[in-house]
């Protein structure tokens, strides 16, 4: 990727902390906002951000998404400054109003169609949170919604850089939203056997058992430096690669060989026009699920060699928002690049050979020359991204 798409705001809607900044210090002080086995982000509030009626005609999931796009283009002085036509929306989620589907679903079993709501559409619609922020926000550039399952986040924020690389706008708002906590959606979870029946998230421990579901939204404003610099907007950091891939493998399972997850971070790393060796922290997908840990760690040990550089999951703290973890997790490699500190996986006691890397079990541990790291996400369907991320 070419030079000069940058980080000017970031918004975050977690189960430890709303706003970019408490957020990534809830991270880095270890707190955890599981509880009785989910991540639910108890203390948020719709009604913050929108009135009562807006908040009643539309779903969590987009609740949560103009929360954290508020947060953001607010951080980033937007929008004043930019031209509406030039300012996009790219907001991804892994399925939409799942809240909005499930209850509609009862209405029209219990009193049959005249129970169904006529806002059923528009609210359960996965692009609704991107229209909505648009809307909000005057953006009259490209806008729609990405679904690539839990790589989601990821893969918004790498496309939306590239949106600003071929000229196509000049600030993007850019990240994934995800409220998935219904009956439905955690019974067809637990059903799967992806569910941790302990109710703990532990990535890379030799004891993990599967994911805990978290909720909320990630958001980064992305902007052409040449337009951040005219404005005087405070650049936070850079995105210098990207990089995606398919396994091409099975629907639910990674490829046993890492192949997909290694593809995307060495075309990241390629996008970036950086060595293995640059990389100062890995920032990993992480889902505390026995099959996805080993196979991320293989993919690590494909790209890096022997000693891959030090890895934390932040599902450890937040749990697993599907749709919106990659970018909460951009966030808070941002964060780590900015502080020159790597937030810590919690809940790692046994590490697992099986694995074998440095999952910062010990953090926040300082690391003043950090001036590289790849943010990974992988969803089912075997879609995978890797972000590179750089100082500002």
């Amino acid at each position: 990727m070419s030079d000069g798409v940058v980080v000017t705001g970031r918004g975050v809607v977690s189960s430890i902390g709303e706003g970019a900044d408490a957020f990534v210090d809830a991270l880095m002080e270890r707190r955890s906002g599981i509880v009785d086995g989910a991540g639910r982000a108890e203390a948020f509030d719709p009604e913050a951000t929108m009135t009562p009626k807006e908040a009643r005609r539309t779903d969590r999931f987009s609740h949560f998404a103009l929360a954290a796009a508020e947060q953001a283009m607010a951080e980033a002085g937007l929008p004043d400054g930019v031209e509406p036509e030039r300012l996009a929306v790219l907001m991804g989620t892994g399925v939409g109003g799942l809240e909005t589907l499930e209850r509609e679903v009862r209405n029209y079993v219990e009193r049959g169609e005249r129970g169904v709501s006529p806002l059923f559409v528009p609210m359960m619609m996965p692009n609704a949170a991107a229209a909505h922020i648009a809307m909000r926000h005057g953006a009259h550039g490209p806008g729609f919604s990405v679904a690539s399952a839990c790589a989601t986040g990821g893969h918004a924020i790498g496309e939306a850089a590239r949106m600003i690389a071929r000229g196509e706008a000049d600030v993007v708002i850019a990240g994934g939203t995800e409220a998935p906590m219904t009956d439905i959606c955690l019974a067809a979870f637990r059903r799967m056997g992806a569910l941790s029946k302990a109710g703990i998230s532990r990535p890379f421990d030799a004891q993990r058992d599967g994911f805990v579901m978290g909720e909320g939204a990630g958001v980064l404003i992305l902007e052409a430096e040449r337009h951040a610099r005219a404005r005087g907007a405070d650049v936070r950091a850079r995105v210098v690669g990207y990089g995606s891939s398919n396994d091409a493998f099975h629907i639910t399972a990674p490829d046993e060989d890492g192949r997909g997850a290694t593809q995307a971070m060495r075309a990241a790393l390629a996008d970036a026009g950086a060595a293995p060796g640059d990389v100062g922290y890995l920032n990993a997908h992480g889902t505390s699920t026995p099959f996805n840990d080993r196979i991320e760690a293989l993919a690590a040990h494909n790209v890096f060699g022997a000693h891959p550089p030090p890895i934390s999951s932040t599902k450890s703290a937040i749990g697993h928002l599907l749709g919106a973890a990659g970018a909460v997790e951009a966030v808070a490699t941002v964060g780590a690049l900015e502080r020159g500190l790597l937030p810590p996986t919690l809940n790692y006691e046994q590490p697992d050979p099986e694995c074998d890397v440095d999952c910062v079990p010990d953090g926040p541990r300082e690391s003043p020359g950090l001036e590289l790291a790849l943010s990974n996400s992988f969803g089912f369907g075997g879609q995978n991204a890797c972000l590179a991320l750089a100082r500002a």
